[in-house]
């Protein structure tokens, strides 16, 4: 059976979308299988974490489970009452007032076994490139009937971001709603790029030739190549902020940054500059000076 989705994501019955989106996240990196293999623990955390999720991300599913009319699977639940409701309601139907208890309890299994009831999610699990997410990108999955279908990535897309295509999951039962398809996005680490929210991170390589004297330096962004400006006298380690060529402006969000940390490669070091070094000198300057305990 499973468990209250409250209490799996940890969050209280007041928890807002921001609070529910951000415990999913967690938990499901902490459980994911690909960082647990082999783990059959972790995998049924995950499996519970995506289930409460699906449940409390949705509004219209949490309002509903909230008032009782699904259970935490997402399940149809019967129809809510007590049995003195019912026995009030048939009181002339019968001797003593209990004649209608059949016909009651008939319509109350009746309605649940024939009723429209909406049809099940159905989730899957989707692998993006690290550009493919920040830029946006089209997917194809294939449905439980076999067709294929292609999905939109919006651009911005985070690691464990739940995309919903409504009425895509199994059909409704008796007239019901046709489930939905839930297409969680796991993103690939990118050899370069290094993203925090909506800002990207990036370590470019320049000479010491081009540190010293400064120069213009080819730099990779998401949207592709620009040219930066390197100062002169330029230390390693020093970071450059490109603005606006972070993670694309989408929806409510912002545009980010792209922040460069320069760190300066000597490279081949051949005779000239073996017997320049011999001969420089920079009196009074200490590189560690202050540094250690």
């Amino acid at each position: 059976m499973a468990e209250d989705p409250y209490k799996v994501l940890g969050v209280k019955k007041d928890a807002t979308a921001a609070d529910i989106r951000s415990a999913y996240r967690k938990l499901a990196k902490k459980y994911h299988p690909d960082l647990n293999p082999n783990d059959k623990a972790a995998e049924e955390k995950f499996k519970a974490v995506s289930l409460a999720n699906d449940i409390l991300a949705d509004d219209e599913k949490r309002a509903r489970y909230d008032r009782g009319e699904i259970d935490a699977a997402g399940a149809e639940r019967a129809p809510q009452g007590n049995w003195r409701s019912y026995a009030g309601a048939g009181a002339g139907g019968g001797a003593g007032g209990f004649g209608g208890f059949e016909d009651i309890f008939s319509n109350i299994f009746e309605q649940r076994a024939h009723g429209p009831a909406r049809g099940q999610d159905e989730r899957y699990s989707v692998k993006a490139g690290f550009l493919e997410a920040v830029n946006g990108g089209t997917k194809r999955i294939t449905l439980p009937d076999g067709q294929s279908l292609d999905i939109k990535i919006p651009p911005g897309t985070e690691e464990g971001d739940v995309l919903r295509l409504r009425g895509r999951g199994q059909p409704g039962r008796n007239g019901g709603p046709a489930g939905d398809a839930l297409i969680e996005i796991h993103v690939h680490a990118h050899k370069h790029f290094r993203r925090e929210g909506r800002n990207i991170h990036l370590e470019v390589p320049i000479s010491l030739k081009e540190a010293v004297l400064g120069g213009k330096v080819q730099v990779p962004t998401p949207a592709g190549d620009v040219v930066m400006t390197v100062k002169p006298h330029t230390e390693s380690g020093a970071e450059m902020r490109l603005r606006g060529r972070g993670v694309p402006a989408h929806g409510h969000h912002h545009v980010g940054d792209l922040l460069v940390k320069l760190r300066v490669v000597t490279g081949p070091v051949d005779a000239a500059l073996e017997e320049f070094m011999k001969n420089w000198d920079q009196p009074g300057f200490d590189p560690r000076a202050g540094f250690g305990a």
